[in-house]
């Protein structure tokens, strides 16, 4: 922890947002230094443009390798494109429309000139892919509509991001990200200036770029997915916080348009972001599920032993794919017991989803949800980290919910329909509210109510350094690597290096005992492992299990 986490951010941790703008026009990326080529993470290209790893060049590169993708898979629909507020996000989307207009490409851009949360590019294309209708969404063939977000999430304000949502809506799947990278760094070492583009004036005036209500497509659509009527009824009061991130306009719509008792807590745009309090490792990160730079929500809620001002408080990172529970009696919720307590109430309370509609969850994600979706008697599907991997049972309905133990979650419509592909912040922080309504309980409440019934557990992250080679040999293990036959003093019942809902490999271990587990996987950007782990029986026991994961590991790695 650093000494300042939790606090508000002082001038000198602030970004230069003019020499942030700058660099991304001014550096030009080598090419063949390895931290400033085209990444694709589980959530697209990140970096910044002071590291020369976000720059002009590159999203030129991605912009027409993108181009090439979807002119090979037969998507000549429109191309929704869309951004958040980080500083870099702006000038990226102006580069990104000049090569997408030269290219004559239908591109639909915010109506307002605004902000654009994720999950309302992913609503917008599902919609004109047929979400709704009685044929259902397609996903391949002419006419599809695709989408591009620019934003890198929460991460901190100096930093840029560029992902595409292919016509499922939902994140890109790892052959598609591959294939856009490896063409982009291919572009970047033949030199962007031979890629057509036409200027910003030009782009956005042009004949192919077309103005889109990104905000009321979404904000008017939510009463087929939540009982509004409920919260309304009630008289929830709500605080929602957008940190800063594009939901900011969304949540004041959505008081209007729905007439809810909802105050947008702090409705301030800053690309500094100087009014966050700082995460744990000091850095300022729009992390809505970080008690750290959630701390003033936190505050306002539980202020001085006063009667709290909202019944739900809420917060979102900066493209509201990501959302935080802060209730009166709890404070922030645990994102792994939000998630639990979200699933139990939804498929109590849907009577649209049929009786095979399943669940979706990350093996990282607490097995406090195993143990709740047990009760339910509902099919467990438990996936790799990424929400890719719940694209395609959100899309035909064996899944009604996904969600990731950082935070990100969608779920079906009322009827069993699609809502989202990708993550959804600002619907998990509305069904907070759904939920204290319908059940006169707060989630945190529930949750409690949960622990009693299947059990408490503690539950972590923890990093271990690890060298690139030995980053490389875990992700690669074998189940057989594991000679190991007891965790923490409990007999091993299960070594995963693929994940049991479809198969897909993990890119690292899972060790399982009946009250236990541990999870190892190498870091895509440091030289680390992370380990997460929970105990059913113990914090003491939870430290056990994460030393014993690293013995473990490391005896694996050694062999």
């Amino acid at each position: 922890m650093h000494e300042r986490a939790g606090q508000v951010a002082l001038p000198e941790d602030l970004i230069d947002v003019d020499a942030v703008v700058s660099a991304y026009y001014d550096r030009t990326p080598d090419p063949d230094e390895v931290s400033q080529q085209v990444v694709f993470g589980t959530s697209g290209h990140r970096g910044s443009s002071l590291d020369t790893a976000f720059n002009e060049a590159h999203i030129v590169a991605i912009t027409q390798a993108i181009l090439e993708y979807r002119r090979a898979q037969g998507t000549d629909g429109p191309l929704y494109l869309g951004r958040d507020t980080h500083a870099l996000s702006e000038p990226a989307t102006r580069t990104a429309l000049e090569v997408l207009a030269a290219a004559g490409v239908d591109v639909r851009i915010d109506a307002r000139d605004s902000y654009t949360p994720t999950p309302a590019v992913s609503h917008s294309i599902l919609r004109h892919n047929g979400a709704g209708s009685a044929e259902g969404v397609r996903t391949h063939g002419p006419g599809l509509a695709d989408g591009i977000v620019v934003t890198p999430s929460h991460n901190p304000p100096r930093d840029g991001g560029f992902k595409y949502n292919p016509p499922h809506g939902g994140p890109a799947d790892s052959d598609a990200t591959g294939a856009i990278a490896r063409r982009a760094n291919e572009l970047l070492r033949s030199g962007v200036g031979a890629i057509a583009r036409v200027p910003y004036e030009r782009a956005v005036s042009s004949e192919t770029v077309h103005k889109h209500d990104f905000l009321l497509t979404y904000v008017d659509d939510l009463d087929s997915v939540l009982d509004l009527d409920a919260i309304r009824s009630a008289g929830i009061r709500i605080g929602a916080d957008p940190l800063g991130g594009a939901s900011v306009d969304y949540w004041a719509a959505i008081a209007d348009r729905h007439s809810l008792d909802l105050t947008v807590v702090n409705p301030v745009v800053d690309p500094r972001w100087a009014f966050m309090t700082l995460d744990w490792d000091g850095k300022i990160r729009m992390d809505c599920s970080s008690p750290s730079a959630m701390a003033s929500l936190v505050h306002t809620m539980r202020a001085d032993g006063a009667a709290a001002p909202y019944d739900i408080a809420t917060g979102n990172d900066a493209d509201a794919d990501r959302h935080g529970i802060v209730t009166p009696d709890a404070g922030l919720m645990n994102p792994n017991h939000y998630l639990a307590v979200a699933i139990a109430y939804l498929y109590a309370h849907r009577d649209g989803w049929g009786p095979s509609t399943g669940v979706g969850k990350t093996l990282v994600s607490s097995a406090l949800i195993d143990r709740v979706v047990g009760g339910l008697g509902r099919a467990l599907m438990e996936v790799p980290v990424g929400f890719k991997w719940f694209v395609p049972g959100l899309l035909d309905g064996s899944v009604g919910f996904g969600g990731e133990e950082s935070a990100g979650a969608s779920f079906l419509r009322r009827d069993g329909s699609v809502w989202t592909t990708d993550k959804d912040g600002i619907l998990l922080a509305l069904l907070a509210s759904e939920i204290q309504a319908v059940t006169g309980r707060s989630p945190s409440q529930l949750h409690d109510e949960q622990v009693a019934e299947f059990g408490e557990s503690w539950y972590a992250r923890v990093d271990a350094a690890a060298t690139r080679e030995e980053k490389a040999k875990l992700g690669a293990l074998a189940p057989e690597a594991v000679s190991a036959t007891e965790l923490a003093g409990q007999p091993i019942t299960d070594r995963l290096v693929a994940a049991p809902g479809n198969g897909a490999a993990i890119g690292g271990l899972k060790v399982t005992t009946a009250d236990a587990w541990f999870a190892a996987r190498p870091s895509g950007t440091e030289d680390v492992y992370k380990i997460y782990a929970e105990s059913f029986v113990s914090a003491e026991h939870l430290t056990q299990v994460q030393q014993a994961a690293k013995d473990v590991v490391g005896q694996a790695l050694a062999d």
